[in-house]
Parts: structure tokens; C-alpha cells; sequence
């Protein structure tokens, strides 16, 4: 660990970070496990179907993927995480109070769905932004020491957001048959996710404060105060555009989240009709998957520190994830079990996987690019996250009528998934083929110094 990080600050640090990511991974999936409440336009007050929930899920990458998160990328390595970081914090913060709004205003459907779009689409950006200020600044306070096991750290926390947004959604708008649910029933999941993004901007205004102070006792000042042979240039991202193992890394990650969150967008259109469970049992179900990580990842994230083999053990948890997709996919109809055996494998992959693969991220370019790279890989990966959340409210759409309609489209939108976990599978190998024939980089060497 860095020295002046000092023994205590940097994990103090962590504690800061963790918070806002846990409160948008909260928001971001809080109606995860109620997405059966769209089926049917009549069910709410609300007034949205599947398409239109597709659509609003799908607003979270629209800004990110048409040309946000790369700008913002340059931003963060011009302007440092602070300001760059507390201005997206705020904007994520904005957004999610922008889909409260429309939520509860009692607008016609249409227009509150523009209205929640829109919101959707600047807490994407906030929120990736500022997942992209707080990973810059795990590598940064933990460059000589565990950054596996902290990034490891900060996602278990992040997804436990996922998890208690899955586990809570079915509590706060409960499941009845016949009921119509008003504005505020439907709302209660947002109103307690705002809550949690307020705590989390009080505690990045802590940790700015910190990051102020680490940079004063180190003698840095504002990036642009930096060696000029370590200053940032935009000819910087023509070189990190020609990188190979960026290419891997990006395609990587968007197969492979992919697979998973938008999976997680629709579990309950997807588990309910596969499985014959309610959806408070579809709640536990998926939930499983980020509170596997919550334990795996940072074990896994040690793991990379001190074993290496980073790249072995992105093809494990790709293939994890496939053998998990097809469990969903052919599994017998109606046995449970199989649905829990899919999230324990599933649960696996998603926590091999990033543990390896982000902290591979600063072993691929120089220090000064890595906001800029962090932030063009979550670009492809939200492209991923635009196109196959629409595809798949688009195939369960399709589906919607006919008496075997919510099996047909899970099983539909399940092909697709597992189509994804196979392409994952093969760039991950193609990503160990280089790491073999680039032994300068130590893609696969121990973390800890």
C-alpha cells in the first residue's frame, strides 16, 4: 500500500466511495423484481407496459454510449476526480430526483415516461461517471498495494445496493392479483433510493476533502501542475484506441455484464413464468447473484493479488455464466431448483470476472489515460446495456399474447443471453492467448507488492 496513503486513510477512503455506488446500484434495479408490474398497462396508475419499461431501463445508457462518457472521460484525467466526480455525483443525484417526479406527478403515461427517460438518462451518465471517478481513485490510493482486493471491496458493496433493491422492491410494492397500484405504491422503491443518494453525496464530500489533503501532503497540485512528460493528451486517445488488449477488455466486459444486468432488468418476467414462483420468491432468487459477490468478490479480488492468473479466471466465470444461461434457457419448466442452481453459478461468474478484469485495466495503459480508458470501457459496455435491454423488452413484448406468452418470451430472450455468454467465453480466451504473448504487461502476475 502507498505509504502516504497512510495505514488507515485509504480504507477510510473506500468507506466514502462505496456508498454513492451502493445508492445507484440500488436505483438502478429497483424495479428488477416487480418488472411483472408492466406486463400489463392496467396493473398501475402508472400506466407503462414492457416496452415502455425496456425503454426507460434502456435511457440509463443513452447519453453514455452517444459520446458522455468518453468526454467526461477526458475530463476526469484534465480536471481530476474531484471536481469532474462531484459534478456527476450531483448530475446522478439530479437524475434519479428527475424519475421520482415523473413517477409521482400523475403525468399521462406517455409523457411521465419521456419525462422518467430523460432522468434515466442523466443518472446513467452521472452515475457512470462517477463509478468511473471512484475506481480512478482505488487505483490511485491503492497503486502499491491490494487494488484487487479494494476494487473487489467497493463492487461487493455496490451490489448489495442490487441486492437489497431486489430483496426490498417486492416489500415495499407488494404482489396482488387484482389490485391496481397507485403512483405512490409504485414510487416507495424510488423515494427510498433518493434517500440512500443523499447519504452517499454527503460522504463524497468527505472523501473530496481527503483526496485534497492525500494530494497536499504528496506535493501534487491539479493534474495540469503535473511532470509535463506525464501530462494528458487527446493524441493519448488515438493510442488507447489502438490497444489491442483495450479492445479485449471492452468486448469482455460488455458480453459479460450484458448477460447480467439486463438479464437482472426483466428476472421477474424471466423467472416467474420459467420457475412457477411469485414474484417474492423470484426476488430471492435473483438477489442471490450480488449477494454472492458481496462475499466472492473481495475473496476473489485477494485471490488476484496474491495467486495472479487474472485472465484464467475470466474464462472460468465467462463459463460459469454460460452453463448458467442454460440451465435458464432448458432447464425443465417449473423446478425451482434449477432457477437457484443458475444464480449460484451465475452468482460465481459475476464476481470472478470483475475482480480479474478491472484491475486489469492499469496494467494495460499509463496513469495518466486511465480515467480516459476506465471511462471508453464502460462506453462499449453501456452501448451492450442500450441495445440489449431494448432487444429484450422488444422480445418479451412480442410475446405478450397467446396462452403460453411469458414462457415463450423467456425462453426467447434466454437464447439471447446465452448467445452472449458464448461470445464472452471466446474473447476471454483470446484475452489470455495475449496476456501469454505479452509477459511485460503481467496481466496474470500477483497484485501485491
Amino acid at each position: 500500500m502507498s505509504a502516504r496513503a497512510g495505514k488507515y486513510a485509504c480504507w477510510i477512503a473506500l468507506a466514502c466511495l462505496v456508498v454513492p455506488m451502493f445508492a445507484s446500484y440500488f436505483f438502478d434495479d429497483m424495479f428488477s423484481t416487480i418488472s411483472y408490474l408492466f406486463e400489463d398497462p392496467a396493473r398501475t396508475q402508472l400506466g407503462w407496459d414492457a416496452a415502455g419499461y425496456g425503454l426507460y431501463a434502456s435511457g440509463y445508457s443513452v447519453l453514455c454510449v452517444f459520446g458522455g462518457l468518453v468526454v467526461c472521460g477526458i475530463l476526469l484525467d484534465k480536471w481530476g476526480v474531484r471536481i469532474t466526480g462531484s459534478v456527476f455525483v450531483g448530475m446522478m443525484v439530479a437524475g434519479a430526483a428527475t424519475v421520482l417526479w415523473a413517477i409521482t406527478a400523475g403525468f399521462p403515461p406517455q409523457r411521465s415516461l419521456r419525462i422518467a427517460y430523460v432522468g434515466c438518462m442523466f443518472f446513467g451518465l452521472g452515475s457512470e461517471i462517477a463509478g468511473t471517478a471512484v475506481t480512478r481513485s482505488i487505483a490511485k490510493w491503492f497503486r502499491h498495494g491490494p487494488m484487487a482486493l479494494a476494487m473487489g471491496l467497493q463492487l461487493a458493496i455496490a451490489r448489495l445496493g442490487t441486492a437489497c433493491a431486489l430483496v426490498l422492491a417486492p416489500r415495499l410494492v407488494v404482489e396482488s392479483s387484482h389490485h391496481v397500484y397507485t403512483l405512490a405504491e409504485t414510487a416507495r422503491p424510488a423515494v427510498f433510493g433518493l434517500g440512500l443518494m443523499a447519504a452517499g453525496l454527503i460522504l463524497w464530500a468527505l472523501f473530496v476533502a481527503m483526496d485534497a489533503r492525500f494530494d497536499k501532503k504528496a506535493g501534487q497540485g491539479s493534474p495540469d501542475q503535473a511532470d509535463p512528460d506525464s501530462a494528458f493528451r487527446f493524441a493519448d486517445v488515438i493510442a488507447v484506441l489502438k490497444n489491442g488488449n483495450f479492445w479485449l477488455i471492452s468486448l469482455l466486459c460488455v458480453l459479460f455484464y450484458s448477460s447480467i444486468i439486463a438479464f437482472k432488468k426483466f428476472a421477474g418476467a424471466i423467472l416467474i413464468p420459467r420457475f412457477a414462483i411469485p414474484a417474492e420468491t423470484a426476488g430471492w432468487m435473483v438477489s442471490m447473484l450480488p449477494f454472492a459477490t458481496v462475499v466472492f468478490a473481495p475473496l476473489f479480488g485477494l485471490l488476484v493479488d496474491r495467486r495472479g492468473r487474472g485472465t484464467r479466471w475470466m474464462v472460468l466465470g465467462s463459463l460459469l455464466a454460460l452453463l448458467a444461461h442454460l440451465l435458464l434457457t432448458f432447464a425443465p419448466q417449473g423446478v425451482p431448483f434449477f432457477g437457484y442452481a443458475a444464480m449460484v453459478l451465475l452468482g460465481f461468474g459475476y464476481s470472478l470476472v470483475p475482480a480479474a478484469l478491472w484491475p486489469s485495466v492499469p496494467k494495460i495503459v499509463p496513469d495518466k489515460v486511465l480515467g480516459t480508458t476506465f471511462a471508453l470501457v464502460y462506453w462499449v459496455q453501456n452501448l451492450g446495456l442500450l441495445s440489449f435491454k431494448m432487444f429484450a423488452g422488444g422480445i418479451l413484448g412480442r410475446a405478450s399474447s397467446g396462452p403460453d406468452a411469458a414462457q415463450t418470451g423467456a425462453f426467447n430472450v434466454e437464447l439471447m443471453f446465452t448467445a452472449l455468454c458464448v461470445a464472452a467465453v471466446a474473447v476471454a480466451l483470446l484475452f489470455a492467448r495475449a496476456s501469454r504473448r505479452h509477459p511485460e504487461l503481467e496481466l496474470d502476475a500477483p497484485n501485491k507488492a
